[in-house]
């Protein structure tokens, strides 16, 4: 990455710039701007969180919001209520207070002197999906948006139900966040004093939203609440939007396009859940100079030439041999002006002919290890593996050899006909591109629970014995498969550790199966290009403790158990401006039992430390999840530490009904 240190305009920074609520609630905002907003305003670009300015989100703000404040905008970084160094209490993800809190700070910014009445909002993550909440709502000052690995649907497309299958990042991320949110603000910011009062307060409200979530098993007004897919035409500002193939948020962009009436555009590079100005698998791009692009066309009113851009631009990767990570992946650009587009024509392939007997899916509760993480962040061991120990868990219909290459460019279905010998059943369905030694290559896959055959809101029960239709959509893809390569579609009926698995074990009966392949001519080259990635100066640091990522599965012969064990330790590291010192470990271990799908289990352990001067805190949570055949239960414990006294303690345990789940 470039980096860049002289800009059009001299930037200023605020570091705790003081917005307070109706309620009186004060949030703190990082703020950069030119030095001369004051006697020639400038548009705001919003970024509102809950991960921490301070110390969380610290390294990408600094390559980011600097640089557009030295092209002439108000670059405004806020900590959420309940986060970071802002008063108040969180209760959950996207609540109403949280997206009346954005909408407050948006018309206190277009009223401030500095700013021209013009405001844009952005983010990635948590921060992708409320900036399309927020623009759902419609403040008058908000113009443009630029969303980045988000969804359209929370329930379906998020990390709590895809499918309608239980995902396991449902507990995992309430865990994060139950560590995330369980720190102090910053005494050098909020006082020598009264950090103390807010931080206990904090911890006696934190909520463990597990529960919460679990409590929602289908698709009602909680989840309908927030998804933009309700109504994509509340969406009236311009809309970025981007993601890679290698984050669990693969859809969106197609979902968008394809549905919102304002100006939209959409981007899909190789990457993991990052930024792509500095993500990975390269090839990183110039995602801020697109940025500017866009600010500049509906913020400044600037001919960019962004509206003639491509509706969809994606990167189809060139097959690799399969790994835990890839440094990079090789492929092109490829864009589409209009898309849906005309030029992916669908190939239809039988799996099963006519006449034959059904294909049995019973596969040991294990299947799926080789899956990966549902959205890879660590630059680190989370990418799926090769797929061979999942394929023999899994019935599996290859297809011929490939004469010649072909580009797979959209989200490939399977209309499936199949009965279950039990009321509940999941299904999952992989792509994969199988190499001519047999390695086998994760392209896409999909995951249904066939109670949710008909509709997410208003399950069905399945009838033990009785035939049903189903059709499984996989997620978006963009991946050339070479010649001498053939295609395999893998069905199994469990799939660990990324859906929890069915009360019982399942057999189905796979009566009919059809392939729906959406395929593009095949690229000759780049038909787009992006500009080389730059940033402003990158946050000085020193390292303490480096960063490391572990992933172990163990197989106990004697009693069967498998179970898979996580280390991400993030590292601690000192901020060279203002001397804070923070420190992030997460430990993760997900048991399951071939045989018996009630052995399921999930713990984590987080530790969170801060530090400077002679003074520290610590926090540490645990939760875990198990379930019987009609309960999940699910417990977690906060401890906080003033150095080496535990100030702070308190446990949480629940247990929540099964519904055809």
């Amino acid at each position: 990455m470039k980096t860049v240190t002289e800009f059009p305009r001299k930037v200023v920074e605020y570091p705790d710039m003081g917005i307070v609520m109706p309620d009186g609630c004060r949030l703190s905002a990082r703020v950069w701007m030119p030095h001369d907003a004051g006697d020639d305003p400038v548009p705001v670009i919003l970024e509102h969180l809950p991960y921490r300015k301070r110390d969380g989100t610290i390294f990408r703000d600094q390559l980011t919001h600097p640089y557009f404040a030295g092209h002439g905008y108000a670059s405004i970084r806020v900590d959420m209520r309940g986060n970071g160094d802002s008063e108040g209490l969180m209760d959950d993800e996207y609540s109403e207070q949280e997206l009346q809190d954005a909408c407050d700070v948006i018309a206190w910014a277009a009223s401030q002197p500095w700013c021209n009445g013009n405001v844009g909002m952005m983010g990635i993550s948590w921060g992708g999906f409320n900036c399309l909440q927020v623009a759902a709502k419609q403040p008058p000052a908000l113009k443009a948006v630029i969303s980045l690995c988000s969804t359209v649907d929370r329930y379906a497309d998020d990390i709590h139900y895809k499918g309608g299958c239980l995902l396991i990042e449902n507990f995992g991320w309430a865990s994060t966040m139950l560590s995330y949110s369980s720190r102090p603000p910053d005494p050098l910011l909020t006082g020598d004093n009264r950090w103390r009062d807010l931080w206990l307060t904090r911890l006696e409200n934190q909520p463990f939203l597990a529960p919460l979530w679990l409590k929602h098993q289908h698709r009602d007004a909680y989840w309908k609440r927030g998804s933009i897919c309700e109504d994509y035409s509340a969406i009236q500002a311009a809309v970025l939007s981007i993601g890679g193939w290698h984050d669990g948020y693969r859809n969106t962009i197609s979902h968008l396009v394809t549905n919102i009436p304002s100006p939209v555009k959409g981007i899909v590079g190789p990457w993991i859940h990052k930024y792509p100005h500095y993500a990975a698998p390269k090839p990183a791009i110039g995602f801020l100079q697109e940025a500017l692009r866009w600010w500049d066309r509906w913020l400044k009113g600037i001919d960019t030439g962004v509206e003639a851009d491509p509706a969809y631009r994606a990167y189809v990767m060139d097959s690799v041999r399969p790994a835990r990570w890839h440094p990079e992946r090789p492929g092109r650009w490829v864009a589409e002006q209009e898309w849906p587009s005309s030029t992916v024509n669908t190939q239809s392939i039988d799996l099963i002919p006519d006449g034959s007997k059904p294909a049995i899916v019973a596969s040991p509760q294990s299947c799926g290890l080789a899956g990966g993480e549902y959205f890879p962040f660590t630059f680190g061991p989370e990418l799926p593996g090769d797929q061979r120990p999942d394929d023999a868990l899994s019935v599996c219909f290859d297809q011929p050899e490939l004469a010649e290459a072909v580009d797979i460019v959209g989200a490939p279905e399977v209309e499936v006909r199949l009965s279950s010998d039990r009321p509940q059943a999941n299904i999952a369905i992989r792509l994969c591109d199988v190499h001519p030694d047999g390695a086998s290559e994760l392209i896409s896959y999909g995951v249904l629970n066939l109670t949710h055959r008909n509709s997410h809101e208003f399950p069905e029960a399945l009838v033990p014995g009785e035939t049903v239709s189903a059709r499984v959509v996989l997620d978006q893809c963009a991946y050339r498969v070479p010649a001498g390569h053939h295609l395999r579609i893998a069905v199994s009926n469990a799939y660990w550790p990324m859906i929890w698995p069915s009360p019982e074990p399942v057999r189905l009966a796979l009566s009919a199966a059809t392939l729906a392949l959406p395929l593009r001519p095949l690229a000759t080259g780049n038909e787009v290009t992006f500009a080389e990635p730059e940033g402003a100066t990158p946050w000085a640091t020193e390292t303490i403790r480096a960063t490391n990522s572990e992933r172990h599965v163990d197989r106990d012969e004697k009693t069967g158990i498998v179970t898979l064990s996580i280390v991400d330790d993030f590292g601690e590291v000192r901020d060279l401006a203002h001397g804070l010192v923070h420190g992030s470990i997460a430990r993760e271990t997900w048991t399951i039992h071939p045989d018996d799908p009630l052995a399921a289990s999930g713990k984590t352990h987080w530790t969170q430390t801060l530090s400077r001067n002679g003074w520290s805190v610590r926090t540490e949570t645990f939760a875990e999840m198990r379930s019987d055949a009609q309960n999940f239960i699910v417990s977690a414990r906060i401890e906080a530490y003033e150095g080496e006294t535990l100030v702070f303690e308190r446990n949480f345990e629940e247990g929540v009904p099964r519904v055809l789940l």
